[in-house]
């Protein structure tokens, strides 16, 4: 009896450690809003059912201050822009270098691997892969403005109240193309940087009267375009994507002096620690059927070499309106930022904000 009790117990504690054991490892992913949709993180979850999935929604600047704030920890997999990783990661080590042995890499965009290993690499290491790519420009409703060619319209008077803009980096950089200056060809001058700056940021104070409200995220941008408050905005291109399909005046313009694309990424936080579960999710959102889904939900084109054909229909007929072969061809791809000009940025779009 003593002996049968003793074998009972032992098998307990040995049940016990092997459910621990088998506990689910969690899956921290620090994202874009949609860049997680429901129905993946069930598949994913179901297809990995050691794996739970956590979604953190943030932004370009949210993700550098949170992962250098906890000095790369507190996430497992991060999806900043390609532009925003090289200075970030020589002024706060808050990424890893990944194995790209562990990702499929065939199913992406030649180009756009290259670009952004290019964008990516410090002392030889490889610190981030594409994920999906667009572009920030102009978003009209043609019925009510159709002669919207660029940033400039923005300003201009003959829609005074009924434009809108984000008050972030891509503003400054898009105003100054709109003023005949290329930004990105003064990153190595910081003193020609700051003048251009100057100059941005006193035609966007002027031009405060012009702006309705200044949007802060896709969804209150939509209502305001919807709803006809608004009638031209800066815009990321998903946005107007999206709208299309809900109304076939708003589109998408691309400014005449080339829209501004981005790609986001995959990069592994220098504190992550789930690896292994972070590279089987790049994988799996890569898949074709999962890219549709995600497409879907992020209205972004995949970095894969059928990425637009992998839109649902409405997204794909709202791309095609929107470009022509000599868009894309004048596309101009957000340059790595040096480190400090993102401060001095910083400081401009404060006294943009501060101005009455």
């Amino acid at each position: 009896m003593r002996h049968s009790i003793k074998l009972a117990l032992l098998g307990t504690a040995f049940g016990l450690v092997a459910a621990t054991g088998a506990q689910a490892e969690t899956l921290r992913l620090l994202t874009w809003g949609s860049y997680a949709p429901e129905e993946l993180i069930a598949k994913f979850e179901k297809e990995n059912p050691d794996i739970t999935v956590e979604v953190t929604f943030s932004n370009n600047e949210e993700m550098i201050a949170k992962l250098r704030a906890t000095g790369g920890s507190g996430y497992d997999l991060a999806q900043p822009s390609h532009d925003r990783i090289f200075a970030a990661q020589q002024e706060y080590n808050i990424y890893k270098p990944l194995d790209l042995s562990k990702i499929d890499t065939s199913v992406m965009s030649k180009n756009l691997l290259e670009g952004v290993k290019a964008n990516t690499t410090i002392d030889g290491e490889v610190y981030a892969v594409p994920h999906q790519w667009g572009t920030s420009g102009i978003m009209t409703n043609m019925k009510e403005a159709p002669d919207v060619t660029g940033w400039n319209d923005l300003c201009d008077p003959a829609y005074k109240g009924k434009t809108s803009m984000r008050l972030r980096r891509t503003i400054l950089l898009g105003t100054a193309f709109g003023m005949g200056v290329n930004p990105f060809d003064l990153y190595g001058d910081k003193a020609a940087y700051q003048d251009m700056l100057d100059k941005v940021t006193q035609k966007l104070i002027e031009c405060k009267s012009n702006i309705k409200t200044y949007w802060t995220g896709g969804d209150d941008l939509s209502a305001l375009m919807l709803s006809g408050e608004v009638i031209v905005s800066e815009t990321w291109d998903s946005t107007a994507f999206k709208l299309y399909a809900q109304n076939p005046d708003i589109v998408f313009v691309p400014p005449e002096t080339g829209a501004l694309a981005w790609i986001d990424t995959f990069a592994i936080p220098r504190g992550g620690e789930a690896d292994d579960a972070a590279y089987k999710w790049i994988n799996f959102v890569l898949k074709p059927e999962n890219i549709k889904v995600m497409s879907a939900s992020t209205g972004a084109i995949a970095a894969v070499p059928n990425g637009i054909d992998l839109l649902p229909d409405d997204k794909r007929a709202a791309v095609q309106a929107a470009f022509t072969q000599k868009d894309l061809d004048n596309l101009k791809f957000f340059a790595n930022i040096p480190a400090g000009l993102e401060d001095m940025e910083g400081i401009a779009l404060e006294r943009i904000k501060a101005a009455q």
